[in-house]
């Protein structure tokens, strides 16, 4: 028998000898008033004094993570994922089933105390229990020593006890739900109405990539999980909605990195009778919000990414695709305008021919290859290829790019937007380009979708649009490098035996 199981068959030993003294392990409620931390944050300044004087009772609920033994006083720590609450407890001072829990206690138990908040001869505030309750056994010992998990894959694979043991992992999600939090109070303070659209599409739109698939018995057909809310949130500007926006989960079939998961949120919105550069102005003002709210929850001073510090001073830089492309990887801009010149570039370099083959595809893959790495401090990249950007707008003046913008920081793209394209015969023609190039073999085109056109041909406003990508903004405003470390429960192969 291994350590772990003879620690785990001591454990639901003792929990039999609870039940056999008629004491529940997993009672149904417990009444409280304070957690460790409410009790720190409401009791912390008071003298020892004070808090005789007031005389307080508190029931106070917590994770027990130490416990310490003096004769016939015990020390115990109790946590609740913030702040620890120290108890003092004199066993003569207590309930004979209170001593019962206390001697078939383990770290890792969850309790219920009640007392009076006091202070230690050396000044550790504690409450001085006269009753301990407990309210669920743990009959599987938490990571060694209260120390955190180690093992980085088993922090993914069981979230709970990364949680539990580690508080920096806590308050990554607390950001997380903070960013959330201030997305919806920024664009509801605008006008924009949060909606919710199809998770299950007939046809996956909205983005150029792998999706997965299902498929519906009743109705006997195929259905694509979503790649991206899009083209269901622009159906909702010509309905009359000017200003929408949704904060969804997307599926993609695609690979797994530090930076992609198969499972991601994002947020996308909506403006009608706005375009790209007042897009750009907006998103500023949003994340340089976000980012002062992260700080404050974070009570760090500046955002960092590795140690380095984040500048996101507003106004931030604005370079079209190309003026990246000759400033970051010196090609002078004569070599960037044909097909035939960045493909020998490409072949120069030594670099990967992207497949698709066309100018922008071309022109992306250099970009991709040579710039990204380079974008630390915020910067739009405007004017993609109209060959890449299925749903954009031309430029009047160049109708090889579009009105389209990329937000990258610390070398990640953050935020894609664009014009939004509302002709329908042009909108149809892209389709056509798109299917045409699926069937060459590009996985990831565009299908086509009809009902898009045809609600296209009832008049959508001039509107601009923007996907911003809220796991990897959580990543930048928390200084994590992986996507896994502010996704609660990332996608992972399956353990041998599962």
């Amino acid at each position: 028998m291994s350590e772990l199981d003879e620690q785990i068959q001591n454990r639901r030993e003792k929990r039999q000898r609870l039940v056999e003294a008629g004491i529940s392990p997993y009672p149904h409620r417990f009444d409280w008033d304070l957690e460790p931390t409410g009790v720190r944050q409401q009791y912390g300044e008071k003298a020892a004094e004070e808090l005789e004087a007031a005389g307080i009772k508190l029931r106070v609920p917590g994770r027990v993570i130490s416990v310490r033994r003096q004769g016939k006083l015990i020390f115990a720590d109790i946590h609740d994922g913030k702040e620890k609450l120290q108890l003092f407890i004199r066993l003569a001072d207590v309930p004979e089933a209170a001593r019962t829990v206390l001697d078939n206690l383990d770290l890792g138990d969850i309790v219920g105390a009640s007392g009076t908040p006091m202070r230690t001869r050396a000044g550790e505030l504690s409450l001085k229990v006269d009753d301990l309750q407990l309210l669920s056994k743990a009959v599987r010992p938490l990571p060694e020593k209260w120390h955190g998990l180690a093992d980085i894959e088993t922090r993914y694979r069981q979230r709970y006890l990364d949680l539990a043991t580690n508080e920096e992992s806590r308050r990554v999600f607390e950001v997380r739900a903070g960013v959330v939090k201030g997305i919806r109070e920024f664009l509801d303070a605008r006008g924009f109405l949060e909606v919710e659209t199809p998770m299950m599409q007939v046809i996956p739109g909205g983005a150029t990539a792998r999706p997965f698939k299902t498929h519906h018995n009743a109705l006997d057909i195929d259905l694509y999980l979503r790649i991206a809310p899009e083209l269901y949130l622009k159906r909702l500007l010509v309905g009359g909605i000017p200003r929408v926006y949704e904060i969804n989960r997307n599926f993609r079939n695609e690979g797994i990195s530090t930076r992609h998961n198969p499972e991601f949120t994002m947020l996308e919105f909506y403006w009608a009778y706005a375009d790209y550069r007042q897009m750009m102005d907006l998103t500023e003002e949003l994340i340089s919000g976000l980012a002062e709210r992260a700080r404050a929850l974070l009570e760090k001073y500046q955002i960092t990414w590795e140690g380095r510090p984040i500048d996101l001073t507003r106004p931030w830089q604005r370079l079209t695709l190309r003026e990246a492309i000759t400033h970051y990887a010196g090609i002078p801009a004569e070599r960037l305008e044909t097909k035939e010149s960045v493909r020998a570039v490409l072949e120069e370099k030594g670099l990967e021919i992207p497949p698709g083959g066309t100018y922008g595809h071309l022109l992306m893959g250099l970009f991709e290859d040579t710039v990204e790495e380079h974008l630390f401090a915020p910067v739009f990249i405007t004017e993609h290829p109209t060959d890449v950007s299925p749903l954009s707008k031309q430029r009047p003046d160049d109708p090889r790019f579009t009105e389209r913008f990329e937000l990258y920081i610390a070398g990640m793209e953050v935020a894609n937007a664009f014009s939004e394209l509302n002709d329908p015969d042009v909108q149809a023609e892209r389709f056509r380009q798109q299917v045409a190039a699926r069937e060459a073999g590009d996985a990831e085109g565009h299908l086509y979708d009809a009902d898009y056109v045809r609600a296209l041909e009832h008049a959508m406003p001039p509107a601009a649009g923007i996907g911003i990508g809220i796991d990897r903004l959580t990543m930048l405003l928390t200084d994590q490098q992986s996507i896994r470390d502010v996704i609660l429960f990332p996608l992972m192969r399956p353990e041998a035996g599962e």
